[in-house]
């Protein structure tokens, strides 16, 4: 049973500052270069708190960046830079942005969410790594908030935040700003109580399933579990009982999942016999160029793409349905799971594989030689994630980029 609070937050004090100055994007996907970009910005950047420099005399028992987002977070809220509401809310999130020449909108709640085991309430959907989460959970223990949300959906069809919206439309938001894509962000405060109560119904008992977050939350879950044994008077109500999420219902709309494509080096076999490998497994569609198979493959309801090094030909690749018995049924049917595992894994015992968002790159990268072929996947459907989340189940890596991606510093959850 999913439990969700409203919560006194950590917000920005917009007689201080702007939004457009302090809010950063998440911080696995910062790079070097962004870094600086958002240091320069304002000294007030979030960014300095959940993704800091380092220096090169920092140490693992003295100054760190650690240290130097603990204190930057303290500083912040004695100067009245960050503030707290007087009362528990919920922070009303709109995101509008564009993708595919196509207007969309995509709303949300921040809330405070019960921790539990995962697949007990809360599910995941993809493996995680150990180095983001150790990162992460220094972070917490030093600072004791939860600094960037996780993001997160639940499926209510007979419930919508739009008319909590609308009611609120025209009023300005209390804080917005406009992302490194031209999407702009929007949060209001909700501390009404009818309002608060009816959004605490719309989620609270609901499956709910991680879209981008997997560290920070079972970060969250052995953050709870260390200050759990610390305290010998734990009820069960303190705050680090908590984890702070954004959660957007599927049904409302605006949500989007893009693909991310497949660069494989040192394939064994020539282009014949490659083709002649596939052809037991897939019925194989020629393409006349590259561009035509990225023109085709979306309106394919499950194919695979495929490029390779000193060939001008393209592929269109299409399961037959078989030699997949061993994998559990919600992942058999997934286009990132017959690549994974029936191509990479058996038919080529492929080691290594590299990712990427643009088409294009992909392209000019086995163009040039640098790999032996390229792989197109079109997105993975949110229904989808649903059915494997729910039966406890993780995708191949990288198999879900949910966008548009949520801005960190809109609001702090206090673990306190």
């Amino acid at each position: 049973m999913t439990e969700i609070r409203p919560f006194k937050g950590i917000i920005y004090n917009t007689s201080r500052v702007r939004g457009d100055e302090v809010v950063a994007p998440p911080y696995d996907i910062i790079t070097p270069e962004m870094k600086d970009a958002l240091y320069e910005k304002s000294p007030y950047n979030i960014v300095r708190i959940d993704f800091g420099k380092d220096h090169d005399n920092d140490t693992p028992e003295g100054e760190n960046r650690y240290t130097r987002a603990r204190r930057f977070l303290q500083e912040w809220l004695e100067e009245g830079i960050l503030i707290e509401p007087e009362r528990p809310s919920y922070y009303l999130y709109q995101v509008s942005y564009r993708i595919n020449d196509e207007e969309r909108i995509m709303r949300g709640v921040f809330a405070r969410v019960r921790l539990t085991e995962l697949c007990e309430g809360v599910f995941p959907h993809e493996a995680t790594h150990s180095k983001p989460k150790a990162d992460r959970l220094n972070l917490m223990r030093y600072c004791r908030a939860n600094i960037s949300p996780i993001f997160s959906i639940f499926n209510n069809p007979e419930e919508s935040f739009q008319g909590l919206v609308d009611s609120r439309s025209s009023e300005e938001p209390y804080l917005s700003a406009i992302d490194h894509d031209g999407a702009r962000h929007e949060l209001w405060i909700v501390d009404d109580p009818d309002d608060v109560e009816f959004i605490t119904g719309v989620v609270e008992g609901r499956p709910i399933y991680i879209a981008d977050g997997h560290h920070r939350y079972e970060t969250a879950l052995e953050y709870m579990k260390e200050r759990k044994r610390d305290n010998p008077d734990h009820t069960g109500e303190e705050p680090y009982n908590f984890t702070l999420m954004l959660l957007v219902n599927i049904p409302d709309g605006g949500l989007s999942i893009l693909p991310t494509h497949r660069l494989v080096r040192g394939i064994p076999s020539g282009e014949r016999d490659l083709l002649d490998k596939l052809r037991g497994y897939f019925d194989i569609e020629k393409m006349n160029s590259h561009e035509q198979l990225l023109r085709a493959l979306p309106s394919h309801e499950h194919a695979i793409g495929m490029i390779l090094k000193n060939s001008s030909q393209s592929y269109i690749l299409i399961h037959k349905g078989i030699d997949l018995h061993e994998v559990p049924r919600p992942l058999r049917g997934l286009d990132v799971t017959v690549l994974h595992e029936l191509i990479f894994k058996n038919l080529l015992s492929v080691e290594g594989v590299s990712y990427e968002m643009d088409p294009r790159i992909v392209i000019n990268r086995v163009r040039s030689g640098e790999y032996s072929a390229g792989f197109f996947l079109n997105p993975t459907r949110v229904s989808e994630v649903e059915e494997v989340a729910l039966e406890c189940l993780r995708m191949p890596p990288k198999s879900t980029y949910f966008y548009p991606k949520i801005l960190t510093g809109f609001v702090i959850n206090r673990l306190d």
